[in-house]
């Protein structure tokens, strides 16, 4: 082996986890957002980086518009594939299966069992194992029931179908599924990682919306003190709401035109629902559901034309998003509360969570940020099909 000496350039040397600069430089803009892209314009003109941020302008990740770096949609949809990717190296083996609909269809995906075929019915969805067993099995009946069945070793070629023979593979109901998504951007989403899970979670649905479910749609609602909708591009840029005041007792009531003047943190549950059924009501899904991430009770509420901002959590709040909740639920909208509990400690918080899932009849999940995901993928896949009512 030879070995050549030369000057060291006071470049690091790049192990294989540098390699892939891409994967990592999209995570970074998905843990820290704006700033991400705030550091990277400054480490432009470093000899370290500037290679690096060369090759992800090369790669089409990344753009420049006035000066500034920008995300690309193809930088967008690489992050939402890798985090649907992520979900499905976690799920449990068996979780699909574990929620078979009981009314079937015409173009959804097989589940168990079969039925006769009928004119009509798609020839794809014919089950050749079936339909040779029932004509072997007729034919067989059809020679035993001759008087004096053929000399030597029985023989059933060459097999004739009869139409009566055929049966095709039972599907599920196909129907189409419009969703929000409620993202809490309070300031309490900082800890544990919650919010970097939630926003994985919410692109991870989308990837599998686009890719499986091209029908369906999905919207964004961030809610804090306030509640916006939030475009598709500009989810891996959110960031949770800063805290600004650290008042033992805060009581305040703010104008919903000036929430942009009023302390943003808060948990604003009760407006996001508002803007949820506002949304919905646009969109033209068989069934429609909605998506609740949170990790805390909430501390605000609408009420006229202002906003109440209260801590520590009063009834008042809690009644006003219980009853949104309930006028939800009654245009037969689904909804799926996901409590965070890394820092399990309110036993108030939950015991809402439980009261809004008995109120609207829908699904509470209690689970750790790290297992956001998965949740959130079976009950999607879960409640997108068509109800049946039980009497």
């Amino acid at each position: 082996m030879r070995h050549r000496y030369v000057a060291f350039n006071g470049r690091k040397f790049k192990f294989q986890a540098d390699l892939d600069f891409a994967h990592e430089f999209l995570d970074f803009v998905l843990a820290y957002g704006d700033e991400a892209l705030r550091a990277a314009k400054q480490l432009e003109g470093d000899p370290d980086y500037s290679d690096m941020l060369q090759q992800l302008l090369d790669q089409g990740l990344l753009e420049k518009v006035r000066g500034r770096f920008r995300l690309t949609p193809r930088a967008v949809s690489a992050m939402q594939r890798k985090a649907l990717m992520e979900v499905f190296a976690q799920l449990k083996r068996g979780w699909r299966e574990a929620h078979p609909s009981p009314e079937t269809g015409d173009a959804g995906e097989r589940v168990a069992g079969t039925r006769p075929f009928q004119f009509g019915d798609p020839v794809s969805e014919l089950d050749l194992s079936a339909t040779l067993r029932n004509t072997l099995q007729r034919m067989v009946a059809l020679r035993e029931s001759r008087d004096a069945p053929a000399p030597g070793p029985p023989s059933l070629l060459p097999l004739r179908i009869a139409e009566r023979d055929f049966e095709r593979c039972e599907t599920e109901s196909a129907a189409t599924c419009s969703t929000v998504v409620l993202i809490d951007q309070s300031g309490s989403m900082t800890r544990f990682g919650r919010f970097l899970q939630a926003k994985k979670c919410a692109m991870s649905l989308i990837a599998l919306i686009r890719q499986r479910f091209p029908s369906d749609t999905v919207d964004l609602v961030g809610f804090a003190s306030a509640a916006d909708a939030i475009p598709e591009d500009r989810l891996p840029l959110l960031l949770p709401k800063p805290v600004t005041t650290f008042d033992p007792v805060i009581r305040l009531r703010v104008a919903l035109d000036k929430l942009n003047q009023a302390p943003p943190h808060f948990t604003n549950l009760h407006l996001g629902l508002l803007k949820a059924r506002r949304i919905l009501r646009r969109r033209p899904g068989d069934n429609k559901m909605i998506f609740i991430v949170t990790d805390g009770q909430p501390t605000a509420h609408v009420q006229g034309e202002y906003v109440y901002l209260i801590y520590p959590p009063d009834k008042a709040s809690h009644l006003a998003t219980l009853k949104e909740a309930f006028l939800i639920a009654k245009q037969d909208v689904r909804l799926c509360t996901f409590a965070l509990t890394d820092d399990y400690w309110d036993m108030d918080w939950l015991g809402f969570v439980d009261q809004l899932g008995q109120l609207t009849r829908g699904v509470t999940f209690h689970c750790t940020s790290g297992d956001l995901s998965a949740c959130v993928m079976e009950s999607y896949l879960s409640g997108r099909r068509r109800k049946t009512y039980i009497a």
